[in-house]
């Protein structure tokens, strides 16, 4: 094994058991099977370098973890707010917009028709992808607020 085989990323742990656990790096897509669980549970996000297991190089092993946070998502029952509202006014329907939050993460809205927006909310709680953009963001919860043709993800520290 080489430092060049070595990789250091941020990780989305999208499988965990007892033995092993998949992490997916959330800035290139790619899974790595790990051989052991180095103490990390379904969906946290880790800052760790991972090398691969001689001599076959198909399982992974954890070389260190600098940061571990579990991730949360979470339905309010708070409107969007005004920002998010003025933010969606001019958008067509399936667009999304996004800014920045005052301090760490950002504001993602998008617009729906209005009798989707339900479903709409579900889809983004039930998204891996949303838990990697949180992973990829550096923050650890994600609020999901709604109202008829409006949801917005919030994603914050």
């Amino acid at each position: 094994m080489t430092d060049e085989a070595e990789k250091t990323s941020t990780f989305l742990v999208t499988h965990a058991d007892e033995d092993s656990a998949v992490l997916k790096d959330v800035r290139h897509g790619q899974v790595h099977t790990l051989s052991s669980n180095p103490g990390v549970e379904e969906h946290d996000a880790v800052e760790a370098t991972v090398a691969p297991d001689p001599p076959m190089n198909v399982t992974w092993s954890v070389v260190e973890v600098e940061e571990r946070r579990e991730l949360t998502t979470e339905r309010s029952e708070e409107p969007p707010t005004q920002q998010e509202r003025e933010m969606a006014a001019d958008r067509p329907v399936g667009e999304v917009a996004r800014t920045e939050r005052a301090g760490t993460g950002e504001i993602h809205v998008l617009t729906v028709p209005p009798g989707d927006t339900e479903d709409a909310v579900a889809d983004v709680l039930d998204d891996e992808g949303t838990l990697s953009r949180a992973a990829r963001l550096g923050v650890s919860r994600v609020e999901v607020r709604a109202e008829d043709g409006v949801v917005s993800v919030r994603y914050m520290p």
